[in-house]
């Protein structure tokens, strides 16, 4: 992809918009890590953690744009990336997980816990940019040094914003469907299938792909929503 067209910004910013929206968690990690270390160790324990962390997320994407090169893996990726979308919504309870991050009262065990902590949750992270790079290492690159700074000042903000207008984990979730839809149509087999249908095609699935994440994972939360509601009113 030529650098500064109009393909590769909008691409590097739905690669920032991904980052963002999957930051959360890994600032709840984060946060654990490092809240037994003395106060003058946690800023650096939150900064070597976040770069070793950002380094290995580097090169395990980088690895994965090359992968996606794959016949096949391409379109396997994307519908394992519309799964990811709609379970942003509908998470499973991360309770259990967060508590098994170990607070380490040392500074290099704080910054290994957050290390290994952000490689396990960060899968979904890699594989979304890996999608919307387009089988470019460079845009990975150039998201990942725009994410960085946001993510290690921002993240706290993102959590509270977050939890306070509930419509944003939609945004969220439209984006990694949109980046889903689209990776299918950058599959050789898909291209070659349709032919020049592609043209018309990408764009009516795209949409209709977005529409029906966004649709199971509110109703999915407005079931959990139900249920809490009867539980209680049982109580």
């Amino acid at each position: 992809m030529e650098l500064f067209t109009a393909a590769f910004w909008s691409s590097l910013i739905i690669i920032v918009g991904i980052d963002l929206f999957l930051a959360g968690d890994n600032a709840v990690v984060i946060a654990l890590a490092a809240r037994r270390l003395p106060n003058h160790q946690r800023g650096r324990a939150i900064l070597y953690g976040t770069a070793g962390a950002v380094v290995l997320r580097a090169l395990c994407t980088i690895l994965v744009v090359y992968l996606l090169m794959v016949p096949g893996l391409h379109f396997i990726g994307g519908l394992l990336l519309i799964w990811i979308a709609y379970r942003l919504l509908s998470p499973a309870d991360s309770s259990k997980s967060k508590k098994a991050v170990k607070a380490s009262t040392s500074l290099w065990g704080a910054v290994q816990t957050i290390v290994v902590a952000d490689a396990l949750m960060g899968l979904d992270n890699v594989l979304a940019v890996a999608g919307a790079a387009q089988n470019d290492p460079l845009l990975v690159i150039f998201g990942l040094l725009i994410s960085i700074p946001l993510l290690m000042g921002g993240s706290a903000i993102i959590l509270k914003l977050m939890d306070r207008f509930s419509w944003l984990i939609y945004v969220g979730s439209g984006i990694l469907a949109m980046t889903a839809a689209r990776m299918l149509f950058a599959e050789p087999f898909v291209l070659k299938w349709l032919g020049d249908a592609v043209v018309w095609a990408e764009w009516p699935v795209v949409a209709a792909t977005i529409v029906c994440v966004l649709y199971l994972g509110w109703r999915s939360q407005r079931r959990k929503g139900i249920q809490g509601h009867n539980q209680n009113q049982a109580v």
